[in-house]
C-alpha cells in the first residue's frame, strides 16, 4: 500500500512537470528586456522565446511574430528548441508507461510487465527532466553572460524571463517524480515454494535384523519345532 502511494505521488509530480515543460516550451518569456541605464522607463518591452518574439506596449497590447527562418536562428536557440521538444515527447511517452505500470490501474494487472512499465516511465521522466534542465540552464547562462558583457549596448541586454523559472521548477518536478516511480518499483525477492526439511533431532528407523533362529540358514531343531506345535513326522 505504501509503494502504491509513492507511485501515485511520483506520477502526480511528474505530470505537473510535464505540463510545466509544455508551457515553458510554448511561452515567449525566455528573455525580456533589461531595464538598465537609459532604459529604466520605457513604453515598450521585448520578449524572446523559442518560437517567437513579442513586443509589449505600455497600453497593454501584445504583438508577436514567429521566427521565419530556422537556419537563421542562433545555434543555442536551435539546441534549446530541440532539447525542449524531445523533453516534451519523452514526458508524454513516460506518462503513458507510468499509467500502465501503476498499481492503482487495471492495465496488465498481475503480470511482470506492469513493474517494467512503471520503471520505464520513471526513467523516461528522469531523462525528460534532465533535457529540460539542460535547455533552461544553457539559456540562463547565455543571458547572464550577455548581461554582464561591458561591450554589449544596454539596449541589447536581456534578463531572465518567467519561462526559465518555470522550466527550472518543471524539470525539478520531473526529476523528483521519476525518482519516486523508480524507487517504488524495486523488485522484491521471489517467493520460493515451501519444502519440508527433516528435523535435526528426528531418529531414523533401525536397520532390520533377522531373528537368531534364522541365522546361517540353519533348519530348526526337532526340539524347537515340537515346542512350537509342529511335528516333523507330519511332513516326512
Amino acid at each position: 500500500m505504501a509503494s502504491a502511494a509513492v507511485q501515485l505521488l511520483g506520477f502526480l509530480l511528474s505530470f505537473l512537470g510535464m505540463v510545466g515543460t509544455l508551457i515553458t516550451t510554448i511561452l515567449p518569456h525566455w528573455r525580456r528586456t533589461a531595464h538598465v541605464g537609459t532604459n529604466i522607463l520605457t513604453a515598450v518591452s521585448y520578449l524572446k522565446g523559442l518560437w517567437m518574439e513579442c513586443v509589449w506596449h505600455s497600453t497593454g497590447i501584445y504583438q508577436c511574430q514567429i521566427y521565419r527562418s530556422l537556419l537563421a536562428l542562433p545555434r543555442d536557440l536551435q539546441a534549446a528548441r530541440a532539447l525542449m521538444v524531445i523533453s516534451c515527447l519523452l514526458s508524454g511517452v513516460a506518462c503513458a508507461c507510468a499509467v500502465v505500470g501503476m498499481k492503482c490501474t487495471r492495465c496488465a494487472k498481475g503480470t511482470p510487465a506492469k513493474t517494467t512499465f512503471a520503471v520505464l516511465g520513471g526513467v523516461l521522466f528522469l531523462l525528460a527532466g534532465l533535457l529540460c534542465m539542460v535547455a533552461v540552464s544553457w539559456t540562463t547562462n547565455d543571458v547572464v553572460q550577455n548581461f554582464y558583457n561591458p561591450l554589449l549596448p544596454s539596449g541589447m541586454k536581456f534578463e531572465i524571463g518567467q519561462a526559465l523559472y518555470l522550466g527550472f521548477i518543471s524539470s525539478s518536478l520531473s526529476l523528483i517524480g521519476g525518482t519516486l516511480l523508480c524507487l517504488s518499483c524495486q523488485d522484491e525477492a521471489p517467493s520460493r515454494p515451501y519444502q519440508a526439511q527433516p528435523r535435526a533431532g528426528t531418529a531414523t528407523a533401525p536397520a532390520y535384523r533377522p531373528p537368531d533362529a534364522y541365522k546361517d540358514n540353519r533348519p530348526p531343531s526337532a526340539t524347537s519345532a515340537s515346542h512350537n506345535g509342529y511335528r516333523l513326522n507330519d511332513y516326512v
